[in-house]
């Protein structure tokens, strides 16, 4: 198939990783991403890449450059720039935070698949940015 074409909202509820690859192009690539109760993503830069988020379902907590934050919810979108230090935490102590991502660039190998937090950070630290 020529491109990505699905149910971006179903596959994002449906989704039980932390972070799944569904599809990655030259100049953008598209995660589904799954945070456990309290979670988060961790404190990270791109400093090349624009990520647009966009949640489905949860309550989330971004944190720009340490100092500014938003609380979002089911259905807002957020974009962090280049260059923008940013953290993702589900604010929720008892359910799941889902969300889709796009990347421009792409961020990840295509194909990535990480079932849990612990499994990205181990993958990451052999990925090259």
């Amino acid at each position: 198939m020529t491109g990505f074409v699905g149910n971006i909202e179903d596959l994002t509820l449906k989704n039980k990783y932390f972070r799944e690859v569904l599809y990655t192009g030259k100049h953008a690539q598209l995660v589904v991403m799954c945070l456990q109760p309290g979670e988060e993503i961790g404190n990270e830069v791109h400093q090349n890449v624009d990520q647009f988020f966009r949640i489905e379902e949860g309550t989330a907590k971004f944190i720009f450059n340490g100092k500014e934050e938003h609380i979002v919810h089911g259905s807002d979108a957020v974009i962090v720039p280049a260059g923008t230090w940013h953290n993702v935490i589900n604010t929720l102590k008892s359910k799941k935070l889902k969300l889709y991502t796009v990347y421009s660039p792409p961020n990840h190998p295509a194909g990535t698949i990480h079932k849990t937090k612990a499994e990205a950070e181990e993958a990451e630290k052999h990925e090259h940015h």
